[in-house]
């Protein structure tokens, strides 16, 4: 049986040998990335047709060699609970059966091979539902491709003047169940070192660990970042990246200009899913994110499942993997609010640009019939300088709100603002509480999930009169 250090060479080379190809369609001309799309689509589907149970009752009666792009839109939704629920349908392999999958979860704290084959990643995601994901060989070296093509570019240009190889740490996920974990394990190598440091290790952890390691680019979850800017003011953090990309949550204004003030580098966004990996990544050519077109079909609709125009924001997405034929997701749901820019990319690529996604639909407060969006926290709280991190428990009349701070706040006037924001809105005589605090929980995967709404059942009866 081969090791993991064998195995993982190997994945290696493969990623490598696939990488300038994959880098060539980030140049490709709308007719190409469509035609592409397109037998993309009809090889999933006519797959799934075959050899998932699940999709071959849902596809039943779509002819896949007639289907087009624009057909995509009349076949059936999935969600999560279906993939869930139906999961030993769904998957193709049938020695994949969730409770082996399951168990291989349940003993990864390190990257590690199903049947010397196959990656297995875990998501709580964002809404707190978790699922389970699978990728073979060849789907999980694309996974990785589609998100590190990018950085591969990037180095491509710069390779005369930053000769040798390239050294990159990773401030997320402490175990392998998670994709960022997972991936960055896999696919480092000595051309391309990438050091992992969990995001749940205190911060004084954090900062040792990157003052040894010396990054030439830093990569970090979102929620991270501004208080390893707040320590680098500080003094303590000593490092100079050349670039920093974040990713796995939203990339709030305020936390990209307080790293790119202290650093005097850009910060790159991407925006991603265990379900199909990297789905948007910034170029550094102009603003936004583009789509990653070739591997994943992205549609924005509004919350009744209508497609949204440019320049308006979705209430959710519906994604199709194209590369994964191992658990086929075919108009997945994601709850995630993206804004189509209807802008062509300075850089020249095809692929259509979103602005930075800010939230999910999951993040709306309810009250009764009444609708708070994020953005009424976000703004009072993202103003405060030392603020540099926080989160939002909804209550039946208002909100508990957990502070992380540097410095002195006001939370006379930081309440009297936020309670003013909900009474613009509707809510009024808001029950606001501010509470400073050391740390914030995170989920299993070390993401925070900033908005917690309240459960379903306190909802309704929130919303029964007094």
């Amino acid at each position: 049986m081969p090791s993991y250090n064998d195995l993982q060479r190997l994945h290696v080379a493969d990623a490598m040998a696939m990488m300038p190809q994959h880098v060539e369609r980030l140049g490709w001309p709308a007719e190409r990335l469509a035609a592409h799309r397109r037998d993309a689509l009809r090889l999933l589907v006519g797959t799934a047709q075959i050899r998932s149970p699940w999709h071959r009752r849902r596809l039943a009666g779509v002819d896949p060699d007639r289907l087009e792009l624009e057909g995509l839109a009349a076949l059936p939704v999935m969600t999560k609970d279906d993939l869930m629920a139906n999961f030993d349908d769904i998957v193709t392999a049938p020695e994949l059966r969730l409770d082996v999958l399951e168990t291989h979860l349940e003993g990864l704290t390190e990257d590690a091979y199903l049947f010397d084959r196959y990656h297995v990643i875990a998501s709580g995601g964002s809404s707190g539902r978790r699922g389970v994901f699978v990728y073979d060989w060849d789907e999980w070296t694309l996974f990785y491709v589609g998100i590190a093509r990018y950085e591969l570019w990037q180095q491509q240009i710069e390779q005369d003047k930053y000769p040798g190889p390239l050294v990159m740490a990773a401030v997320a996920a402490g175990r392998a169940s998670h994709a960022s974990k997972a991936m960055f394990q896999t696919f480092s190598s000595p051309d391309q070192v990438i050091r992992p440091l969990p995001v749940t290790l205190p911060i004084a952890e954090i900062v040792d660990g990157l003052n040894q390691i010396q990054p030439d680019v830093l990569m970090s979850y979102p929620s991270a970042l501004l208080g390893l800017a707040s320590e680098a003011a500080a003094g303590r953090l000593r490092i100079s990246p050349r670039r920093i990309r974040v990713g796995a949550e939203p990339l709030l204004p305020e936390i990209r200009e307080a790293a790119e003030e202290t650093w005097g580098v850009p910060v790159l966004n991407s925006y991603g899913a265990s379900e199909a990996g990297g789905m948007a990544i910034s170029c550094d050519h102009g603003p936004g994110l583009h789509l990653v077109e070739d591997l994943t079909i992205v549609e924005a609709v509004d919350d009744a499942g209508r497609p949204v125009g440019p320049g308006e924001r979705s209430a959710k997405l519906y994604v199709t993997n194209l590369y994964n034929t191992t658990l086929p997701l075919i108009r997945y749901e994601l709850t995630d609010e993206v804004t189509l820019t209807g802008e062509p990319c300075p850089c020249g690529s095809a692929h259509r640009v979103i602005s930075d996604p800010q939230g999910r639909l999951d993040d709306t407060f309810r009250y009764g019939d009444l609708d708070v969006h994020p953005l009424v926290f976000r703004s009072p709280l993202g103003l405060r300088r030392h603020i540099v991190e926080y989160q939002v428990h909804q209550t039946s009349q208002g909100a508990d709100i957990a502070l992380c701070c540097t410095g002195p706040v006001d939370l006379g006037i930081l309440r009297a603002e936020l309670v003013g924001k909900l009474a613009t809105v509707g809510l009024a005589d808001a029950e606001v509480t501010l509470t400073p605090v050391d740390r914030l929980d995170r989920q299993d995967t070390g993401k925070l999930k900033r908005f917690i709404p309240l459960k379903p059942a306190l909802a309704a009866l929130a919303a029964l009169p007094a």
